[in-house]
């Protein structure tokens, strides 16, 4: 029996036979971690338009960031009407862990050169 080996979600991005630097993942780390920072998506615009032609791993992980942060914005003002029908404070709550939780994971996933996509992401570019 044969099996064939298809590329896990987590499977770095391939690159067109660039390496990823130490500076590369640091960068995008940093991306994703702008959430702590209170830069929510103007550190990953920062760094997308000053490396987006040098790495496209920091390229990516930029973009990826930019297009979760800007869906979190459009759920939450979604959310802010249904606070008067009691559904909009626990979608609010929800919408903060999962920004808190998926910004982790997305860091760590950068620490180790892979690609991660956030769920429930529209994307933008």
């Amino acid at each position: 029996m044969e099996t064939s080996a298809t590329p896990s979600p987590a499977a770095p991005a391939p690159s067109a036979g660039a390496s990823i630097t130490s500076s590369d993942r640091l960068l995008a780390v940093f991306c994703h971690l702008s959430v702590f920072l209170g830069m929510w998506f103007i550190l990953p615009l920062i760094i997308f338009f000053v490396k987006r032609n040098d790495s496209p791993f920091v390229s990516a992980h930029a973009k990826e960031v930019i297009n979760f942060h800007l869906s979190l914005l459009i759920y939450f003002i979604c959310s802010i009407p249904l606070i008067f029908v009691i559904i909009g404070i626990p979608a609010i709550i929800v919408l903060g862990l999962m920004s808190v939780i998926c910004a982790i994971i997305g860091a760590v996933r950068a620490s180790d050169a892979g690609l991660y996509h956030y769920p429930l992401t529209i994307h933008f570019f």
